[in-house]
């Protein structure tokens, strides 16, 4: 499968310039199809960084080797898988089971986060969620 993202790439440097819209770029990383390095027995490739936990993803081919250069690996080969936006936010951040997003294009020159919080990732894995009330153990 081609990943052909221009929509998506688009839509973040509108936002980075300040003349887009939050939404519509969420909007189009759910329904774009990216790419998601592998490291060791097939996990997709995280990193923690301020607490939390950062899946890897890139809008094209180029973002992917730019970043695996960046590592100092080898590109030729490299293992990925492609999945939907959506795939990411609404069932591998849940999985993590700690608190993460997803960083796009993390090696490049228009890096975007998608942190955890609500109407980005599910309400349950979100910091700022539904608080819970559960018995205190006063009374």
């Amino acid at each position: 499968m081609t990943v052909r993202n221009a929509g998506l790439v688009h839509q973040v440097r509108m936002l980075r310039a300040g003349a887009g819209d939050p939404s519509m770029m969420l909007a189009q990383f759910r329904l774009s199809a990216v790419l998601v390095p592998l490291w060791g027995d097939e996990a997709v490739w995280t990193a923690d960084e301020g607490g939390l936990r950062w899946i890897f993803a890139f809008s094209s081919k180029a973002e992917l080797a730019g970043f695996v250069r960046s590592k100092g690996l080898a590109v030729d080969g490299f293992p990925y898988m492609t999945v939907f936006g959506s795939r990411l936010l609404d069932v591998a951040v849940p999985e993590l089971g700690v608190p993460g997003g997803i960083a796009l294009d993390v090696a490049g020159k228009e890096p975007m986060l998608f942190p955890p919080v609500r109407g980005i990732v599910p309400d349950a894995v979100a910091l700022d969620g539904p608080v819970t009330t559960g018995d205190t153990g006063v009374g």
